[in-house]
């Protein structure tokens, strides 16, 4: 005879589940409900000393239940707080005593508060390392010039250019947030680094101002302006003026966007920048679920361009895109195409080809970690050789997927059942408890079950025959993982009433007789049962709403 549940259980209970109503259940849903369930665990019912235990601990978590979701007050406090908001002391004991509306509205100051306290402890830090690495001679170098030299069957790659860069914001109240920022840079062996400090103010709902200042080894002090404002609802400008000073004197700069909301999913922008390479940029950029487009136009100086991309967003789990691009004007033709996709929750990797006249071509690698970002830029060669853009391309794929395959899949898959194994480990005894629950509301629901499958025969109703809840393999891919479920027939022809059953869109471990028997994995509920002599089958998600019996479930007799 398993042991009865202890007081921890009844405090992880979902009233909502426990009683099988909606959250938005009425009056007369939860009375019903309740009244069903009395009549099932009442310990009048039960002659026997262990069964009579265990029905008067039943019954009296679903009197609680009922209690709390049938009080308007404290099934709010109930649903914004859970059961802990039930049991305050203190200040929280009056707050009882508000209407439902001020309750939820004191939740919500009180959220405001917390969001405050977090977002002044929190850095939100950012950076970049970009790494510039000369492969050339991979592609382009005489052989016979390098014949005597030490070493030269080995073609020479270097990192001729680094720079690293860092920021961070330091949130001083709701409106005020100071950033700084610094940077240092390396190229062919000169290099120099520079810090800034900015200070933000979020004036209104309509617009904010930052106060820029710098200093570095390279340039002189810096200081700045920007300010951002909403004109109307459609449109913003954007203004950041700028005075460089250096050796030759103060170098002033201004730059200022102008952007509207030309449809849902389109913006258009007109950007005029003065001072150091002054130019005029005009650009619409697109931005759906499955897919971004960018038009750009540019007169400037030293530059003039025109450059079309356009991006296709795969609805994937990897969320994979593909992209490409041209870019020409006075200094020549780019074209650029390549992928990226996410590897793990918080990285995405991406490659990019770039095909030009007369940069060459270069290969791009980036990784995305978190807030931080690492970019890898390889030149490959100065002129358009056709190996050399075959190689680019082929090369990363080729090594990604033998990546993926040998080590990044392999890696997440160990992940995840270490996360799963360490959740089941954590709420073992949990679980325990639940399992005993549940056996014991099965053994109180035997006589029951009963007279409902006795009546239902009667009249060629709803008979269940065999009904199963937790983790189904169908995929034949994944036919090495073990099935995990437990028999919930019983409970459920518990709960059929005038031939029907109706589950609400809540987990279905928290009903009467159920619990989760794969902690952490998809769960779903495969039910066979029979409706005037008929068999149907159903397979059910865990969080979905189900009411049988349904035409469509109907097995069809040719199959």
């Amino acid at each position: 005879m398993a042991a009865a549940f202890g007081e921890e259980e009844l405090e992880n209970q979902d009233y909502y589940s426990l009683l099988n109503v909606r959250r938005e259940a009425t009056q007369e849903e939860l009375r019903a409900s309740y009244r069903r369930l009395c009549m099932l665990y009442h310990p009048d019912k039960h002659r026997d000393p262990e069964l009579k235990k265990q029905a008067e601990q039943l019954f009296n978590l679903v009197h609680q239940a009922y209690e709390v979701l049938s009080d308007p007050q404290s099934r709010a406090i109930y649903d914004i707080y859970g059961k802990r908001g039930l049991e305050m002391e203190g200040w929280e004991v009056v707050e009882r005593k508000r209407t439902v509306t001020e309750i939820r509205e004191e939740f919500e100051r009180l959220q405001r508060e917390r969001e405050e306290r977090r977002l002044q402890q929190r850095t939100n830090p950012k950076g970049i390392i970009s790494v510039g690495v000369d492969a050339t001679e991979l592609f382009d170098r005489y052989d016979e010039d390098f014949e005597d030299v030490p070493g030269s069957a080995f073609p020479h790659i270097e990192i001729n250019k680094m720079h690293i860069s860092q920021s961070i914001e330091a949130p001083l109240t709701a409106t005020d947030t100071a950033i700084l920022s610094g940077s240092l840079s390396t190229q062919n062996g000169n290099g120099g680094g520079s810090i800034n400090l900015a200070l933000r103010r979020v004036t209104s709902a309509k617009g904010w101002g930052e106060v820029e200042f710098g200093a570095g080894d390279l340039q002189g002090p810096l200081f700045g302006l920007k300010i951002f404002r909403n004109l109307t609802p459609k449109c913003f400008l954007t203004t950041h003026c700028a005075l460089q000073f250096s050796s030759r004197g103060i170098r002033p700069g201004l730059t200022t966007v102008l952007a509207r909301h030309l449809d849902k999913n389109t913006m258009g922008y007109i950007q005029w920048r003065w001072g150091i390479q002054s130019a005029m940029n005009t650009s619409v950029v697109r931005d759906t679920k499955n897919s971004h487009f960018t038009m750009a136009f540019q007169l400037g100086i030293p530059h003039s361009f025109v450059m079309v991309s356009y991006q296709h967003k795969f609805q994937d789990e990897e969320q994979t895109r593909v992209k490409g691009s041209i870019k020409a004007g006075f200094f020549g033709t780019v074209v650029e195409y390549g992928a990226e996709r996410k590897i793990s929750r918080h990285s995405v990797l991406g490659a990019t080809v770039s095909v030009g006249v007369p940069q060459g071509v270069s290969l791009k690698i980036k990784l995305n970690r978190a807030s931080q970002t690492y970019f890898f830029p390889i030149h490959l060669t100065d002129q358009l050789l056709p190996s050399a853009v075959f190689y680019a391309t082929l090369g990363p794929l080729v090594i990604y997927v033998a990546m993926h395959r040998l080590v990044i899949k392999p890696y997440l898959e160990a992940q995840k059942e270490k996360d799963l194994e360490k959740q089941r480990e954590s709420s073992a005894t949990d679980i325990l408890q639940k399992k005993q629950e549940a056996e014991a509301a099965v053994r109180l629901m035997q006589e029951s079950v009963k007279r409902i499958i006795e009546s239902e025969e009667s009249k060629m109703g709803l008979i269940i025959l065999n009904a199963w809840y937790g983790k189904f393999v169908t995929d034949k891919s994944r036919k090495n993982e073990k099935v995990k479920v437990i028999d919930v027939t019983v409970p459920l022809q518990c709960l059929v009433k005038d031939s029907k059953l109706i589950l609400t869109e809540a987990s279905k471990a928290g009903l009467p007789g159920f619990y989760d028997p794969c902690v952490g994995e998809e769960k779903s509920l495969k039910v066979l049962y029979q409706f005037r002599g008929v068999l149907h089958q159903v397979l059910s998600a865990d969080l979905e709403a189900l009411r049988i019996p349904k035409q469509s479930h109907k097995i069809d007799a040719d199959g």
